[in-house]
């Protein structure tokens, strides 16, 4: 299966209106009650839904769930699914959420797992129990109380989040395009800059309809080709006083010395090629050590005016990961790991996607951030968690890099595909590479809902397309 980004993969669990650190035990003073199933089953436990985590919970539920083998819940603290790679889709107005979110409560009910919503914010490894915090309504009020989950397995999936570096101004200034709800709080103000506009007696200042994007990985640079197109989208639906050639202006950045530095070269360059032909400006080499509400500033002294920040560059783990009762964390945050997916301190407690780090025996890089790592991480752990009932032993995961895939909206689609010749790969690009960026997302759904579901999913959306705008104006 070909992948198509290096920072975007299993989406972690979004935020109930709190930032990602949320409360721990101690500063709550609230001691959770033990949540225990009525069952003498083994209880196996997935933290976060994200497309790793809900592809692995499905199949548990569905095999093992189902059939009074275990049971099977998941812990997720957001209520609908979004397939993380769309988020870029959602942030730049071409793709509306309510079509694609996939409710948690729904797919538990169809396919015999348990759903739980709540934050993870530690763990009792000797107890094995899973702490969740209290959730709350937009008003303040309590939904759930703080609760504990007991477990014999856990599973650890609730990817990761966009690293800023500590880089002043960001955290205020910028936005991070890990949620839905990050994405859709882009569009928005992309929208709003627009409306504004063209609807303010002065003339349009520098800057103000200027997106930057830091960070020219797979996020970013895809980013900047669905915001060329549906910025211009939006103006055509009567911001006459707007003019996109003169007014819009979009700026990629990145620290390397070339933009999705973690793919292929040529892949790259055949990228940046048309991203330039677009006039998307493209700065290498580029440090950015400031944001304010006026623009960024880069490390050699050069002030970018712009209204709109989008930080895509760098991942970490979610900063739960250093509170888990003493389980090892690389200089990243994430979860170390065997090979088979256990991690270093716990046999009982597996990790995998973007959480976890995993440098194979004879290598010295860490398995990237990738869609199709985590795909494969999820399909060994079903076979693992199997074998860990019956008394099995376990198999050593095996990464296999079926190839990279960059989607550039309506006007391209690059890439390159491995595996078929060993040791070669082919380069697509066009019509063709489009319709492989376009099944990655098919085959994310089939491991959901199965075949037949999703031929009639996409049918009935072929046919809705037709009398939708193809921007989100609100």
């Amino acid at each position: 299966m070909p992948d198509y980004n290096t920072d975007k993969t299993d989406d972690h669990q979004t935020a109930n209106n709190r930032p990602d650190t949320g409360p721990d035990l101690q500063r709550t003073n609230e001691r959770p009650f033990v949540v225990a199933p009525d069952t003498d089953l083994h209880k196996i436990v997935v933290v976060g839904g994200g497309a790793g985590g809900l592809e692995l919970v499905t199949k548990l539920g569905d095999k093992l769930g189902r059939k009074g083998k275990a049971h099977v819940t998941l812990i997720e603290r957001s209520r609908t699914h979004i397939w993380k790679p769309l988020l870029h889709e959602i942030a730049a107005g071409s793709m509306d959420v309510a079509r694609h979110e996939l409710s948690y409560l729904a797919q538990a009910h169809w396919h015999g797992f348990q759903y739980r919503y709540g934050e993870m914010i530690g763990l009792d490894r000797e107890k094995r129990l899973v702490h969740c915090a209290a959730t709350f309504d937009e008003e303040g009020r309590e939904i759930t109380p703080p609760r504990s989950f007991p477990y014999d397995t856990l599973v650890i999936a609730i990817g990761s989040v966009s690293n800023d570096f500590s880089t002043p101004g960001v955290q205020e200034h910028a936005i991070m395009l890990d949620t839905p709800e990050q994405a859709e709080r882009f569009n928005r103000r992309l929208v709003n800059a627009c409306l504004r506009a063209n609807t303010h007696p002065d003339p349009i200042e520098p800057g103000q309809l200027h997106v930057t994007i830091i960070g020219a990985g797979a996020t970013g640079t895809e980013l900047s080709a669905e915001l060329h197109r549906t910025a211009r989208g939006v103006v055509a639906f009567g911001l006459d006083k707007v003019d996109p050639e003169r007014d819009i202006k979009i700026t990629l950045i990145d620290a390397a010395h070339r933009i999705l530095p973690g793919l292929p070269e040529r892949l790259s360059e055949a990228t940046a090629k048309i991203l330039e032909d677009l006039g998307v400006e493209i700065l290498t080499n580029a440090r950015v050590t400031k944001v304010t509400e006026k623009g960024v500033t880069l490390e050699a002294g050069q002030f970018i005016p712009s209204a709109l920040v989008v930080w895509a560059a760098g991942v970490k783990g979610p900063n739960v990961l250093a509170r888990l009762d003493g389980l090892e964390t690389s200089s990243a945050n994430t979860l170390v790991v065997e090979d088979t997916l256990q991690t270093t301190r716990d046999d009982d407690v597996f990790a995998f996607g973007d959480c976890c780090y995993l440098v194979p025996e004879g290598q010295t890089q860490p398995i990237p951030p990738r869609a199709q790592a985590a795909h494969q991480q999820a399909s060994l752990l079903f076979t693992q968690i199997k074998r860990r009932l019956s008394g099995q032993p376990l198999k050593p995961f095996v990464y296999r890099d079926f190839g990279s895939l960059v989607s550039l909206g309506d006007y391209s689609t690059v890439g390159n595909l491995m595996g078929f010749v060993q040791g070669r790969s082919m380069w697509v690009e066009g019509l063709f590479a489009k319709i492989m960026y376009r099944s990655l997302y098919k085959m994310h759904l089939k491991a959901l809902h199965g075949v037949s579901k999703v031929g009639m999913d996409t049918l009935a959306r072929s046919i809705t397309r037709q009398t939708e705008p193809k921007v989100k104006l609100h």
